[in-house]
């Protein structure tokens, strides 16, 4: 059978028609417009209709597609469709996302979407800020059909009360008040059947259906195997299914994040080229990754290939897979064609989120001479299997304008363009800071730590530091600390931060604590910790942390096979009585 999936160049799709070639022997025909939806829609049994980032842009794409008016048609006419996220959002009546009045949703739930509150109220109780956008794995609360609960054993399109799912968004149909739950009542007794889930304290809609379509706010081509389900069931019709025990995540007692969310663990393979010009996963210490032992060769340590090794890793159970580009062939990512081929073969089987790094901000196209925004390099990306795209050193060159520009905001950043764009989701700053220790806070002007343990003062008896930012895989100093980079790429619209540490980098001593607590406890946005995670006591002890780290990124310690990835999640799980996602029994 032929499955068709709209396509208005909103993020990566390639993962998507991945998921459905996993659920059996489908074609995937995609739709870009009003004329080829004409020339096909006598063969359209199963329409899907996916996206990411921001609502006006998704929607006012729609519109200038024309394909407002036959993606009605068909679901008046009866015809099968499938929505994922912003594919959810549009059956909305609008969004607070969107300024423009002319761009509304398709209006068959008349509720606005609105942002989630990162002063949420359970979490200011603990001085804490919710991070927003939700980033991460939720369960399903409760799912409503024919009004009514169904019973745990059961599953709605193939979401059960047990597993986890990928949600990645700001935004959301929030049941806020008396006046949305009397709507959502109302639609249950029109026939609507619903999923919910809690982000924090706030109630939102996680899936929805009526008559002949369906949609989930979570992703689920990557929520794993379990996700992966879900558009099966789609694609068979197939509404109720009994959940067996082996899909089951586990039957231990959890205590559950404020957020709700699980304690995401990321492997992260930093990839550049071999002296050969092969593409190699390799790791060094403080970013040297070259073999400098007596016995060493000084070539650089090629731990494997970048596939095969983030497969394994998905395979152990990885919540996300993170390849950081150091080669980043920075004259021109346009002719990375080995890394896009990476993203390309890892997208084939791997359903978890995928986020890329290196080399991504505006250039010259060496053979045009034109050229090519950040954004449009992205978009290369996303269309090769990314999820999200991690910026770098050109981060801190936005940074350093914004601040001598008194924080005014140009619009034109890579930042700005491709969060404006894919949504701040899909925009990781990863920052590289190494201690700086002064004696006054007056000695600078960014904002200084009080070192409380005398053994931890710096070499001269100093009491203060503060972190200070690299650039081009740390071999740059900048006068800009970390938490000043994390703050101007927050309000440029990144919507994660993945915190590094020069100095804690391959020392499997642990993360970095205190550069950790300084950043998290100031920005609102996630918070991933890298560098020095050693053994599972170290991620226990990061999620430990009263700031509320979002995710634990891992490498070495996974390259080495001294541990797998699921070793962590059940010693957190075993050991805290943390909340993990167990993806490892649940079968397709």
């Amino acid at each position: 059978m032929k499955v068709f999936v709209i396509d208005l160049e909103s993020g990566n799709l390639q993962s998507l028609i991945n998921a459905i070639k996993k659920c059996g022997d489908y074609e995937v025909k995609l739709i870009g417009n009003a004329e080829e939806f004409a020339q096909y829609q006598s063969q359209i049994q199963k329409l899907i209709f996916p996206g990411v980032g921001n609502f006006a842009h998704f929607v006012k794409q729609l519109h200038d597609r024309n394909l407002h008016g036959p993606i009605t048609k068909f679901i008046e006419e009866g015809g099968s469709l499938m929505g994922v996220c912003v594919g959810l959002q549009t059956f909305f009546e609008d969004s607070e996302e969107s300024t423009d009045p002319k761009y509304k949703g398709l209006g068959y739930i008349n509720l606005s979407l609105k942002k989630f509150n990162s002063q949420d109220p359970i979490f200011i109780e603990k001085n804490l800020r919710k991070s927003v956008p939700s980033i991460g794995w939720n369960s399903i609360d409760s799912i409503v059909v024919d009004g009514k609960k169904i019973p745990e054993d059961e599953s709605f399109f193939g979401i059960n009360t047990r597993n986890k799912y990928y949600f990645v968004h700001s935004y959301a149909g929030i049941i806020r008040d008396e006046k949305n739950a009397k709507l959502i009542e109302q639609k249950e007794k029109e026939g609507w059947s619903f999923a919910f889930t809690t982000y924090g304290s706030e109630k939102f809609i996680a899936a929805l259906s009526y008559k002949n379509f369906f949609a989930t706010q979570f992703h689920p081509e990557k929520s794993g195997i379990a996700g992966v389900k879900v558009l099966k069931s789609f694609l068979e019709s197939e509404r109720f299914q009994k959940v067996h025990s082996k899909d089951f995540q586990s039957d231990v007692e959890v205590e559950k994040s404020l957020s709700g969310l699980t304690r995401r663990i990321i492997a992260c393979l930093d990839v550049r080229a071999n002296d050969q010009g092969d593409l190699v996963v390799t790791k060094g210490d403080q970013y040297n990754v070259r073999d400098t032992s007596s016995s060493g060769s000084n070539e650089v340590r090629n731990l494997g290939k970048p596939v095969e090794l983030a497969t394994r890793y998905y395979n152990q159970g990885a919540d996300e897979v993170t390849f950081l580009n150091i080669t980043s062939f920075r004259e021109s990512p346009l002719k990375d064609l080995p890394m896009l081929e990476v993203l390309r073969r890892a997208a084939e089987n791997i359903f978890v989120p995928l986020t890329v790094g290196g080399g991504i901000k505006d250039m010259v196209d060496p053979e045009t001479g034109r050229t090519v925004p950040a954004v449009e390099v992205a978009h290369l990306y996303f269309r090769s299997g990314a999820d999200k795209v991690s910026i770098g050193s050109d981060a801190v060159t936005i940074a350093e304008n914004y601040y001598k520009n008194d924080k005014r905001k140009s619009g034109n950043t890579s930042i700005e363009t491709i969060s404006q764009t894919f949504g701040n989701q899909a925009v990781v700053i990863s920052v590289d800071p190494k201690r700086k220790y002064v004696a006054s806070p007056k000695d600078t002007s960014m904002e200084t730590i009080l070192i409380e343990e005398p053994s931890k003062y710096g070499p001269n008896g100093e009491k203060y530091c503060y972190y200070q930012v690299t650039s081009q895989g740390g071999r740059k100093t900048h006068e800009l600390g970390a938490l000043e980079l994390c703050l101007a790429c927050e309000d440029l619209g990144a919507g994660e931060i993945l915190l590094n540490s020069i100095d804690h980098d391959g020392s499997n001593k642990g993360y970095n604590l205190e550069l950790l607590q300084q950043v998290k406890s100031r920005v609102s946005i996630p918070v991933i910790a890298s560098s020095g995670a050693g053994k599972p006591e170290h991620f226990k002890e990061v999620f430990d942390m009263e700031c509320g780290i979002d995710a634990a990124l891992g490498a070495g310690l996974f390259h080495r096979e001294e541990y797998k990835v699921n070793d962590i999640k059940r010693y957190l799980l075993k050991e805290g009585s943390m909340d993990v996602r167990l993806d490892d029994e649940v079968e397709l």
